[in-house]
């Protein structure tokens, strides 16, 4: 049974940092994109950050550029993803989401792709 457990989720003032982990069982690492989608409230999901564990490439939405980094540790089985400077728009619940992409197929590009979610986190940013 594939499952994806985050934990990191909290409140924390503007500017500050958070380091979301995503626990991932059920289903070889290697093969596997791994990615962090969030979800304000009254808004769509959106794809923040991807990482393909296999062949490392990652992908990252322009509005967190440069404050946060996706990394995963194979020996762990987890994707983190570190945040700082955050802002008072990325409150949202964050979710860990899984798509079957071996070596070369890169990282997913878009929230509806991913077939495997976990329950997710919250994260509030306070102004």
């Amino acid at each position: 049974e594939v499952q994806l457990v985050e934990s990191g989720g909290d409140l924390v003032q503007a500017g500050g940092s958070l380091r979301l982990s995503c626990a991932a069982s059920g289903f070889t690492f290697d093969d596997y994109a791994i990615g962090w989608v969030r979800q304000a409230p009254g808004k769509e999901r959106e794809e923040v950050s991807c990482i393909n564990t296999s062949d490392g490439s990652t992908t990252l939405v322009d509005s967190v550029k440069g404050r946060f980094t996706i990394s995963s540790d194979k020996a762990k089985n987890t994707v983190y993803l570190q945040m700082n400077s955050l802002k008072p728009e990325d409150t949202a619940v964050y979710y860990c989401a899984a798509v079957f992409a071996p070596f070369g197929d890169g990282p997913a590009y878009a929230a509806h792709l991913y077939d495997y979610w976990g329950q997710g986190t919250q994260v509030t940013v306070s102004s």
